[in-house]
């Protein structure tokens, strides 16, 4: 039981960490260049932020549902089904609105 919550956390924060460098370094290149094709340059650093947003979301979601898990909370998966719905959604707009779609 242990083991699987240390892997939730880690999982987590790895989501995290990639939010972050999304986000704050500009780091485009660690997303598939698809998602990224249709940006302008001008767009791009909303672009990075939002996603990195949305990435950041789903990784807090999914750190507090290993923590509860550790509890033994039976309520585990509201927040990770309330972070990984609010991270797609935010990363969704910002697909929609700088790149078009999804797979362009």
């Amino acid at each position: 039981m242990i083991f699987g919550c240390l892997v939730e956390a880690a999982v987590g924060l790895l989501c995290v960490v990639l939010g972050l460098l999304v986000w704050l370094k500009k780091k485009v290149s660690i997303l598939h260049d698809y998602h990224y094709n249709n940006v302008q340059a001008e767009d791009l650093p909303a672009y990075t932020r939002q996603i990195g947003i949305g990435l950041i979301l789903i990784g807090v979601g999914i750190c507090v549902t290993g923590l509860l898990n550790l509890l033994y909370s039976p309520a585990w998966w509201v927040p990770l089904a309330a972070g990984i719905l609010l991270g797609l959604l935010v990363m969704h707009k910002a697909q929609m609105k700088y790149n078009g779609s999804w797979f362009s």
